[in-house]
């Protein structure tokens, strides 16, 4: 499969999937339980591009990152959950959100790679946002089976990333890795300039 051929199946499956994603956060959205949990981040392309984008970064970053980045993020969201338990209210809830994505997929395109410290703080603050974001939603019912629920699927969505980026590793296409992170970013700021 040549390089064009390749990004025309990368846009061909965004172009596919982002009409019917809107925001993950539908107000009417009522969180009841583990299962409720494990969907909620399959419903928006805001929750599901950024936590695939984290998987595929920490593939590009390496080892170290591909074990701390998807460990970090499912942690910092139970504190967002938290956060969002006790009522504080977090300032540019899905403007973040978006910015999260944008950011992820410029990382990508660009290739940076920052010391794993920086990454995992960085990943640390946007897991937040999104975790307030889940639980913001929950009614209360069962709110710690709600949690595991939608760490769980998260995870699942960060080893999705790692694998895409490692297939994109092996590669060795630097052309089909940018038009990726790039096309994560547009959709980000297709997100942002939605909200």
């Amino acid at each position: 499969m040549n390089v064009s051929s390749q990004r025309l199946h990368v846009l061909a499956l965004f172009a596919t999937f982002l009409p019917a994603w809107a925001w993950a956060h539908p107000a009417d959205q009522a969180a009841h339980d583990a299962i409720a949990g494990m969907i909620h981040p399959f419903t928006g392309a805001d929750h599901v591009l950024a936590m695939i984008a984290v998987g595929v970064w920490a593939a590009r970053l390496g080892r170290r990152a591909s074990f701390t980045l998807p460990l970090v993020f499912p942690l910092m969201m139970l504190v967002g959950g938290w956060v969002a338990s006790t009522g504080v209210a977090l300032p540019a809830l899905e403007p973040t959100i978006a910015i999260s994505v944008i950011t992820l997929g410029a990382l990508i395109a660009v290739g940076l790679r920052l010391p794993i410290f920086a990454s995992a703080l960085l990943v640390a603050v946007f897991a937040i946002f999104h975790g307030y974001a889940h639980m913001n939603e929950s009614i209360g019912i069962a709110v710690g089976a709600y949690s595991a629920g939608f760490v769980m699927s998260t995870f699942v969505l960060h080893l999705l990333g790692l694998g895409i980026g490692t297939a994109m590793d092996r590669t060795k296409s630097t052309a089909l890795i940018r038009t990726s992170g790039s096309l994560i970013a547009l959709a980000g700021t297709v997100l942002l300039l939605a909200g």
